[in-house]
């Protein structure tokens, strides 16, 4: 899975509420990063244990 926060159809709105400016913070950061699947995992359960907020990346098209 690539994260590109530039073709989320919900940046700017639901920014202050995703991993990824949990992570790396706000847009206009570095190119977020290409999560495989056991990252995507632990990132899900440290979301549904209210740790982090969940991703929030809805891709265009």
């Amino acid at each position: 899975m690539l994260i590109d926060c530039d073709t989320c159809q919900v940046r700017g709105l639901r920014c202050g509420d995703c991993v990824v400016t949990v992570l790396l913070g706000m847009p206009a950061m570095p190119p977020a990063p290409d999560l495989d699947q056991h990252e995507r995992i632990a990132l899900a359960a440290l979301a549904d244990g209210g740790l982090v907020p969940p991703l929030r990346l809805v891709s265009g098209g």
